[in-house]
């Protein structure tokens, strides 16, 4: 058993869609049914890919990429642009499965989300039958697959939901979570990106257990606040609950350039188109915010921000507008060509209501 007290072990769903946004367009346009299909934008421009299907996975082809790379990768792929109100749409009908067996659902993203079915309403009781009934009902009613992990906490069923997919299920009990952890490679580890991946292997520390031979202090002193966590989930402790509420911290949108460019009016206009977008999105969330942030990724694809904070929120086009093109002149990027431009608005108002939403960060590629 792990080393979590039995007394506070609950039944912890974690449920991720399959190629989510790539699952959509087949299921829609069967046309493009086991074929490699890229979600994202056509090859040329610009864009990234947001999802794959799993026939161009087989490719190389993987999210955040860049659609050229990808048309590398793959020239006979499909290339279509992301239709976010359907994957809206999905997604939504998927949370009202989710409500039919708990109302503790916390969204990551349109297509993942936790669920504590410690108490179901349905009474099933077990958390393994739940899920599968899950997936079957998506599977039935929406025509789409999700993979599902269960375990006794947040961390160890968002890892388990990975590891059969797609269509999987697996469950990671007590009794299994000391050996799963100690054998699982440290870049499989929350908040362990890359370069901290790099960092621990070049410290001797490749598995679950050889994080484990570190104290607390030890990993504090390493890795920050980072290490509190680790040094608890590598001996199956996570407490962290379901939160059924999870506050809309951020509403932003970015856009990247068909050519990379250095004059002034064209990214003052794109500027203009993006806070519309972003003015919009606040409102229907009854939103303000107190903290503007300019994003500007340049050719090379270095990326600066650049913020500025109000005593009075704000969610208006026409002033986000005029403190985006402040932000973007305090800059002084000189001649330097710019690939993209994105605003997020953040530090919203607290007398305004806020409406809950599928992601944390509101933040899309249009």
């Amino acid at each position: 058993m792990s080393e979590q007290s039995a007394s506070v072990l609950r039944k912890i769903i974690h449920i991720d869609m399959d190629a989510f946004y790539a699952s959509v367009e087949q299921r829609d346009f069967p046309e493009y049914r086991g074929k490699p299909l890229v979600v994202g934008g056509k090859p040329d421009s610009r864009g990234v890919v947001a999802t794959a299907s799993y026939e161009a996975r087989q490719y190389g082809i993987r999210s955040a990429m860049s659609c050229s790379k990808a048309y590398q990768l793959c020239p006979t792929a499909i290339f279509v642009y992301p239709r976010f109100d359907a994957y809206t749409s999905a997604s939504k009908s998927i949370r009202e499965i989710f409500s039919r067996y708990t109302d503790i659902i916390e969204p990551l993203s349109l297509d993942e989300a936790y669920l504590d079915v410690t108490e179901d309403k349905l009474g099933i009781g077990s958390a393994i039958d739940i899920a599968q009934s899950i997936k079957n009902a998506i599977k039935n009613e929406l025509n789409l697959t999700a993979s599902a992990g269960v375990s006794v906490n947040k961390f160890v069923a968002k890892i388990a939901s990975d590891m059969n997919k797609p269509d999987g299920l697996t469950f990671i009990g007590p009794s299994k979570i000391k050996g799963f952890m100690e054998k699982l490679p440290v870049e499989k580890f929350f908040g362990v990106g890359k370069v901290t991946a790099a960092r621990m292997k070049a410290m001797q520390i490749n598995t679950g257990a050889d994080l484990k031979k570190l104290t607390e202090d030890q990993l504090l002193a390493q890795f920050g606040k980072s290490g509190k966590f680790y040094y608890k989930v590598v001996r199956g402790i996570d407490d962290r609950p379901v939160q059924s509420h999870r506050e809309t911290k951020s509403v932003g949108a970015e856009d990247t350039f068909a050519e990379d460019t250095d004059e002034d009016s064209v990214m003052h206009s794109l500027l203009q188109q993006i806070s519309v977008t972003v003015a919009n999105r606040l409102e229907k969330h009854q939103l303000k915010g107190k903290t503007i942030t300019l994003k500007i990724k340049f050719e090379d694809f270095k990326q600066i921000t650049r913020s500025r904070s109000f005593s009075n929120p704000i969610n208006k086009s026409d002033i986000i507008y005029c403190e985006a093109i402040k932000l973007l002149n305090e800059a002084d990027i000189g001649l330097m060509k710019v690939r993209l431009l994105g605003i997020t608005l953040s530090r919203f108002y607290e007398d305004l209501p806020l409406e809950k939403e599928d992601n944390n960060q509101l933040e899309f590629e249009f």
